[in-house]
């Protein structure tokens, strides 16, 4: 059945039938990642002049998340090298090390019994090596996108919070070279463990959320929103209207939509991997949140406004999401609305409050407020939400 004809109450037993992969789908697609690690970490940079040390091979997107969809097997790879020493590098020699990579996997297939098609791109410096893999014991092909990286995070342990040089180098190089948002895979790790900890049932709402995306994406074409866009506005829409591991699925899918609809209010960021309390990080993200909504930071990289792009894909969106408040996923069994979260808004005001969890800092009187903010501190268990509405 479509979604749009699944009721309200039957929702949970949807995605459970439809959305969820099952063992043997996420046995197959791990076994095609293993296969592409092991070849990246071990056999992809043998023989070249200058010797390249793959310092880690890490799992990102749906996979590492742990919020793929059934029946949609990609996997993305960030692989980080040791000659990458600065993030300008990274954006100078990916290319060079993605033709490497592709030469050493069409090699490696004939050598490995696999079937590999890469994609072709025009681009001169490409950001990233997108191939499909088929192999012995795999039933379906898996997509891989591969993106070379610089190692500024180092080997992470639990609770890592980056210290802000990491920030403070990020913000400065993005504004030399004017490539805001572009090393996002440096930080791959950090939006992995940002979603991947969260409870089971909100990744399922992510799922269901993603599903819808997928559906809109295939009626309306794009442009689009990023679906990550839809991911963390999940998230956001968790925290602040629900925050329970027990919940109405319906009324959280309800919820992001009307946050979807009401995009022109969205300014949201987390301080769970760096805040206001230094001086170059600080007044950066005020620009940042003073940029025209939508806003939606990437929790990992401050650089990154996750909900920017094409103008017109929010509108298409919203309009959409707004179409959707009639179907029956909506319903509860008697026909009446299921409603949605209750999240606190508060409208922008003269005096620019910025409210933290119900905490409020006035910076429209204090030009320094940023050096004498005491912005609430990260927590190993606790990711703090912000939002100016």
């Amino acid at each position: 059945m479509e979604l749009s004809n699944i009721p309200a109450k039957n929702l949970d037993k949807f995605i459970e039938d439809h959305l969820l992969p099952n063992t043997q789908f996420r046995r197959q697609v791990k076994q095609a990642i293993n296969v592409i690690s092991s070849f990246l970490k071990e056999k992809c940079f043998r023989g070249v002049s200058d010797p390249v040390r793959v310092s880690k091979v890490v799992k990102g997107g749906s996979s590492g998340k742990g919020t793929t969809l059934r029946g949609r097997s990609d996997a993305d790879l960030v692989v980080f090298l040791s000659q990458l020493r600065s993030f300008g590098e990274q954006l100078a020699r990916r290319g060079e090390f993605i033709q490497e990579i592709r030469r050493q996997l069409l090699a490696c297939q004939r050598e490995e019994g696999l079937k590999i098609e890469i994609q072709s791109t025009r681009w001169e410096n490409p950001r990233v090596l997108t191939f499909v893999l088929w192999s012995p014991g795999l039933w379906e092909e898996v997509e891989f996108d591969v993106l070379p990286a610089f190692d500024v995070l180092g080997q992470l342990t639990r609770g890592y919070r980056p210290d802000p040089s990491v920030y403070v180098k990020l913000i400065q190089e993005c504004r030399n070279l004017g490539k805001e948002g572009e090393f996002s895979p440096c930080f791959t790790e950090l939006q992995r463990d940002f979603l991947k900890q969260r409870p089971t049932k909100l990744k399922s709402l992510i799922r269901l959320v993603k599903h819808w995306y997928q559906t809109c994406k295939e009626q309306l074409g794009k442009p689009l929103p990023p679906q990550y866009a839809l991911e963390l506005l999940t998230v956001y829409a968790w925290e602040r209207g629900c925050n329970e591991t027990e919940f109405s699925t319906a009324q959280g899918f309800h919820t992001v939509l009307e946050l979807v609809v009401n995009y022109k209010q969205l300014c949201i960021y987390w301080t769970k991997y760096y805040d206001f309390e230094n001086h170059v990080i600080g007044p950066y993200l005020k620009e940042q949140l003073e940029k025209p909504r939508p806003v939606i930071l990437d929790p990992a990289d401050p650089t990154r406004n996750v909900a920017a792009g094409e103008p017109r894909s929010w509108p298409r969106l919203a309009q959409e999401a707004e179409e959707w408040f009639d179907y029956q996923c909506f319903k509860n069994w008697d026909g009446s609305p299921v409603g949605s979260w209750n999240i606190q808004r508060k409208e922008r005001s003269e005096d620019k409050f910025l409210t933290c969890d119900c905490r409020k800092y006035d910076y429209g009187q204090h030009p320094a407020y940023l050096q004498n903010y005491n912005a609430p501190q990260a927590r190993e268990e606790e990711n703090w939400t912000c939002t100016i509405l």
